[in-house]
């Protein structure tokens, strides 16, 4: 299994530096929607405190809580990609401190710094390894217990 990795400590301090001059402290009371699935991702965010749930809409009713992120986890690497939206909704699930990032301002640094680029991608790549293992167990979790009657 991939180990989790905490985005700014695995840049080294030049790179983390440098991108830590695009940060803006911003925080999210309890339960307030930071974005919603197929919105605009045009923003990232490094988590300082608090927790974080991505949830998907399974129906008109209902959510499903995927991941739980917290302090030092990456919030959001929709903005890396195209079609740049959301393929997850996200909600405070207590009050959040965080850096927020535009994405167009790191892309534009990543332009002028390749190796922060690379840097970048690589390790938002080792971000999305270890949750798409997670998920793979949870879904393993549920396809075990529904064969077995408990849901």
């Amino acid at each position: 299994m991939t180990k989790a990795i905490k985005l700014l400590t695995a840049l080294p301090p030049p790179q983390r530096q440098r991108l830590m001059t695009l940060a803006r402290e911003v925080s999210f009371p309890e339960d307030a929607r930071i974005f919603e699935a197929d919105g605009t991702a045009d923003r990232f965010w490094v988590i300082r405190s608090g927790a974080v749930s991505l949830d998907q809409q399974v129906n008109s009713l209902q959510r499903v809580t995927v991941a739980s992120l917290g302090a030092g986890d990456l919030l959001g690497w929709s903005w890396l990609f195209p079609p740049y939206t959301w393929d997850f909704g996200a909600v405070a699930f207590s009050p959040v401190r965080a850096y927020e990032f535009d994405a167009q301002a790191v892309l534009g640094l990543c332009e002028e710094d390749p190796e922060l680029g690379m840097m970048l991608v690589r390790n938002v790549a080792e971000v999305l390894a270890h949750r798409l293992e997670m998920t793979r167990g949870k879904l393993m979790e549920q396809y075990t217990l529904h064969r077995r009657g408990a849901l």
